[in-house]
């Protein structure tokens, strides 16, 4: 066991929001990082692996799980379950892991609970309009699901003042970059101030 205990970072971001190629960014440029891998409920996309992208398991092995208060955090999204395993975490941490938690707003207002000094950084677009290209662009879903994600989008980004930080994706490179001086920062026990620009973007995203 390490002498120096981890420290968890949740991210969160609407669907469309660039988290996932950011958090697969810094995992490649921070080694002190771990993912923690979040059961799910829902079907495997193509070219994802059991195990490293998700734990997939059925329905009923998930609700065992609540059950038995195996999750730090779970949450419905999009008609399916999500969970972050409590143990893993704990593991990870103990061992002087750094842990990245790629969750949403719900399953961090439970995590900051249970670990109230970690650091939530909510990631957002630069607009809607960017939202939507990037979500049709996925080629995943139908103008129905688009539709959907972008109602839900908005409702998601209203919750932004749940977070420590804010992170705009315009460019990918600033976005990482940012990322990685947040993580640092408060690994050093430095403070920031979330930019007023960025806060005043997330609120006008987040009207209904």
């Amino acid at each position: 066991m390490s002498s120096r205990r981890g420290s968890l970072f949740i991210i969160a971001a609407p669907s469309g929001g660039g988290k996932t190629s950011l958090v697969n960014s810094l995992l490649k440029r921070d080694s002190r990082l771990a993912l923690s891998v979040s059961h799910t409920t829902r079907p495997v996309r193509p070219a994802e692996t059991n195990g490293r992208h998700y734990h997939f398991v059925s329905e009923a092995k998930f609700e065992e799980m609540k059950k038995n208060s195996d999750f730090l955090e779970h949450a419905r999204v999009f008609d399916h379950h999500y969970g972050t395993s409590r143990n893993a975490v704990a593991m990870q941490l103990d061992q002087g892991r750094d842990v990245i938690l790629d969750i949403d707003w719900q399953g961090a207002k439970q995590v900051r609970k249970v670990f109230p000094d970690c650091c939530g950084i909510f990631i957002i677009p630069p607009s809607l309009e960017t939202l939507r290209e990037r979500l049709t662009g996925r080629g995943q879903d139908s103008n129905e699901v688009i539709q959907r994600r972008m109602r839900d989008a908005r409702s998601e980004i209203s919750h932004w003042n749940e977070f420590d930080q804010l992170v705009v994706n315009d460019n990918f490179d600033t976005a990482l970059e940012e990322l990685l001086t947040i993580i640092n920062d408060h690994r050093n026990n430095k403070t920031q101030k979330v930019k007023k620009d960025y806060q005043f973007l997330a609120q006008q995203l987040g009207k209904r």
